[in-house]
């Protein structure tokens, strides 16, 4: 039997606290509030009452969560349950059977002790009428029923098929797609012979063989045309002069979006697919873009084809379009942030190759260093700009006045292209048109000693984006020989990584007293969560602590976290914990970004949690817990007590 305690049970102060941090109660006046907090009374339950039975409890009071959790359940004819839900401290229970005046429509069970604040029927139904907050909240939340919840989820089960293939690029390996075996042709036949054999046989490509029968080669209909007729070859030319060796091969167990990503980076059309040692098939890109009815490949193709930069700038401004669509489809958040960075670096590759060709070879080699979420290859929508350039040590004074004139020119004219393509300047100018990060290796290596040696307040914000930093376009040995000096440097630097986790454990809560969600109380953003300082930052600084203590050269937070986990730096629950919060904040941040985008708004990191459904705002409570773990791990690895 259910325990109902005298209300002063629960001092009326902490009553009133916890009406004021919990939607839509926040948003009473405060006499309002506090004769609210006078007039509930106290249930107590303990773990596992069943204390909702659908279609035989009468609904006489709202039950608000003071403590615990509970499980919501809805059964079909057959005993199967077709709906489970959970609630928690702040969620009301019984609103529907309140304003109908009928019994439970679900099932409920405590799967914890739990307490509850009663607000009776009656005082209910009087907010309702006097209080517009209270109305719209709560008629609002019963557009999303539970029994229209558990329709939904009966149709969705009928119509999964359907809905699969949208998603089939993400799921499908490339082996189920691609079963016909390749077609090969001896390196020694001729390239008329070749273009007879891809005519007869309807393929764009062919694998060529030495004579033994191993395949040392490929050819293709574009090796046919830019190699031979383009440039008046003969036809009885052998096809072991014009066939790329050796051939590029994938597992025919590779996931079909991460074969369109090696297409991509590799600007290749066709991939040989191995299984145990044999090549079994060729992928084209055609049927990859086949199966996703419109590919990303289409933009690449038409960015690398540019001659001139001006052109890229409307086709930059494409990409955002290509990542709604990814998001419309059900992509993952680390699947599309891969997309977003493979799109923006070919736009900076080809920003850089037509500007050398403008200005001339470089004096010296050069590579361009992203840092910040470019650097950890998680960007979303149009981030600003944190990069910077790293050239080799000139020789002499005369070659470094050279290699300063070109290459300062070079980060200033490569920074006005790209904020023409859309990417906005850096607010803290942290971009390779400022000299003071357009420099030669030593340079560099010199800051990242000083900031690790002597570490200063500022360096904190030097390490949230420097150390992040990975190399892009041009000589990416340079970058890494950089990343091989920062590995080393930090060894035994105990001090500093100590500041680092400092700083990892002043991130504000994204939950208040009563787990609530700790919104803005005032400005621009009023009632929303900063879903990037209070639910992001704090998985990507702990991966970044960690990955710096134990020298893991991946700058991508779930990479790190993956690394770190696989190696037993962090505990393997916290790893997948970690991994799979991490991955669900980017997923909100993405579909809201996503949605303000097609609404002509500027992207932002703001979200309204009532916006979201009451899974996903269990699911940000539960992640924004690990948060907490991660801060005491923080705190045991680094004896910050």
């Amino acid at each position: 039997m259910p325990n109902r305690s005298q209300k002063s049970s629960i001092p009326l102060k902490t009553r009133i606290e916890f009406f004021e941090e919990i939607p839509p109660f926040d948003q009473l006046d405060d006499q309002t509030r506090r004769q609210l907090a006078q007039q509930c009374q106290v249930e107590f339950l303990p773990q596992g009452t069943q204390f909702l039975h659908r279609g035989r409890t009468p609904i006489k009071h709202l039950r608000l969560i003071f403590q615990g959790k509970i499980k919501l359940f809805l059964k079909d004819d057959s005993g199967i349950i077709t709906l489970e839900d959970y609630r928690d401290i702040g969620d009301a229970v019984g609103t529907l059977g309140l304003l109908r005046g009928s019994h439970s429509n679900l099932d409920a069970v405590t799967m914890e002790e739990c307490v509850f604040l009663l607000i009776e029927r009656e005082l209910f139904l009087d907010l309702l009428d006097n209080h517009p907050p209270i109305t719209r909240y709560y008629l609002n939340s019963l557009t999303e029923g539970y029994l229209t919840k558990a329709f939904s989820e009966l149709e969705r089960t009928r119509s999964r098929l359907n809905t699969e293939g949208s998603l089939y690029l993400f799921s499908a390996q490339v082996g189920d797609i691609v079963r016909r075996r390749p077609v090969t042709i001896p390196a020694a036949d001729t390239v008329q012979q070749a273009a007879i054999l891809m005519s007869e046989r309807r393929v764009g490509a062919l694998l060529v063989t030495d004579t033994s029968g191993k395949i040392t080669g490929i050819i293709t209909d574009r090796d046919l045309r830019s190699k031979v007729v383009a440039r008046g070859r003969n036809a009885t030319l052998p096809v072991r002069e014009i066939m790329t060796t050796p051939v590029a091969t994938i597992p025919t167990h590779t996931v079909c979006f991460d074969a369109l990503l090696a297409m991509m980076k590799h600007r290749v059309h066709h991939l040989a697919l191995e299984k145990n040692g044999d090549i079994v098939g060729v992928l084209s890109g055609h049927d990859l873009m086949v199966l996703q009815g419109s590919s990303p490949l289409y933009l690449v193709r038409e960015i690398v084809a540019q001659d001139n930069i001006e052109a890229l700038y409307d086709l930059s401004l494409q990409s955002p379009l290509v990542v709604s669509s990814l998001i419309k489809e059900g992509a993952k958040a680390g699947n599309i942030t891969r997309m977003i960075t493979l799109m923006n670096d070919y736009i900076v590759d080809r920003v850089l190759s037509l500007l050398q060709e403008e200005m001339g070879p470089p004096p010296a080699y050069f590579c361009w260093l992203l840092m910040g979420s470019e650097g950890r290859r998680e960007q979303t929508f149009r981030t600003d700009q944190d990069n910077g350039l790293l050239y080799a040590d000139p020789t002499d004074e005369a070659h470094a006045k050279v290699c300063r004139e070109y290459f300062s020119q070079l980060g200033a004219k490569a920074i006005e292209h790209l904020v023409a393509c859309g990417f906005p300047r850096c607010p803290g100018n942290i971009m390779a048109s400022n000299p003071q990060w357009n420099q030669p290796f030593s340079a560099w290596a010199g800051y990242f000693d000083k900031w690790i040696r002597t570490p200063q307040p500022k360096d904190v914000l030097h390490a949230t984006i420097f150390f992040d930093f990975r190399a892009g376009y041009g000589a990416k040995d340079l970058g890494l020989r950089l990343r091989h000096h920062l590995t080393k440097q930090l060894v035994g630097q105990e001090l500093f990584l100590r500041f680092l986790a400092k700083d990892c454990l002043t991130t504000p809560s994204a939950l208040t007293m009563f787990r609530g969600f700790a919104v803005e109380r005032s400005g621009e953003h009023k009632n929303k969560l900063d879903l990037k300082h209070k639910g992001l930052v704090p998985f990507v600084d702990f991966a970044r602590l960690m990955a710096l203590k134990h020298g893991v050269f991946e700058t991508n937070t779930m990479e790190r976290l993956q690394v770190l986990g696989e190696a037993g730096h962090i505990s393997q629950g916290l790893y997948l914990d970690a991994l799979q919060g991490y991955e669900f904040l980017m997923q909100i941040r993405l579909e809201h970004q996503q949605a303000q985008h097609d609404e002509g708004l500027i992207p932002d990191n703001y979200i309204n949690p009532r916006d979201l459904s009451d899974l996903d705002r269990h699911t940000l409570k539960d992640v924004f817990n690990v948060i907490n773990d991660i801060k005491s791990v923080i705190r045991d690895s680094f004896r910050l007590g």
